[in-house]
């Protein structure tokens, strides 16, 4: 079943990469970055989303809908946007044309997939599912792109664009250990998931534990949702 999954994910690359080469270079480019953007903004904005809707869609389909809703219109404005303000394709040599549009049209397409990935972990779904595991490198075995996806956004709200708001994980001093932070997005959702399959209804993501001096421990349910967190 592993296979499957990760031929799932390879059909994204593939269908996405298609899709975006057949905008030419200058198009590709831009859809890379509006996708690129998009995807920023849906990871570290779709909770505090999630709890408005909570009234309007039910608690487990909140996160997900919130998720990808935010991705689908962000990514839409974003390329309607650019449309209307280059309008004009740029010229370029043929073989810069080729290699470029290949290029951000590949780099959209794993983008894409390691975002949809991502939005997994929010699904109401059981914790490990035709062959998806949150802990497991789900391409195939060779690499995590949802682990990579969720390591950028970690590394942006903390360094490059640090407001002292972090995106996920508390932060807590461990003795003999240089690290700070401890994220837990996976843990968290990969808990309300098994949560879900075992048949428990109104499960909500349980918060990170305040700093205790300890690395913070997997979530056993229940709880309040961690506060939102913005770069």
């Amino acid at each position: 079943m592993e296979v499957v999954f990760s031929l799932i994910l390879v059909g994204i690359v593939v269908i996405v990469t298609w899709c975006v080469a057949s905008e030419g270079v200058f198009g590709a480019g831009l859809t890379f970055l509006c996708v690129l953007f998009a995807g920023l903004l849906a990871t570290n904005y779709f909770e505090p989303l999630a709890d408005m809707i909570e009234g309007i869609v039910t608690r487990d389909y909140a996160d997900v809908v919130a998720f990808l809703g935010l991705f689908i219109v962000l990514t839409f404005l974003g390329r309607l946007a650019t449309d209307n303000i280059a309008p004009t394709e740029i010229e370029y040599d043929a073989r810069i044309y080729q290699a470029g549009r290949w290029l951000f049209a590949a780099a959209t397409g794993y983008t894409t997939m390691a975002i949809l990935l991502t939005a997994v972990h929010a699904a109401p779904l059981p914790r490990n599912f035709l062959g998806f595991a949150p802990e497991r490198r789900n391409l195939f075995d060779v690499a995590a792109p949802d682990r990579q996806w969720l390591g950028l956004v970690q590394h942006i709200s903390e360094r490059v664009l640090a407001t002292g708001r972090i995106f996920d994980g508390s932060q807590a001093k461990v003795p003999e250990t240089q690290q700070t932070v401890w994220p837990s997005f996976a843990i968290r959702y990969a808990t309300r998931r098994q949560d879900y399959g075992s048949g428990r209804p109104g499960v909500t993501v349980p918060g990170s534990p305040s700093p205790t001096g300890t690395p913070p421990a997997a979530p056993t349910g229940g709880g309040p949702r961690q506060p939102p967190a913005s770069f």
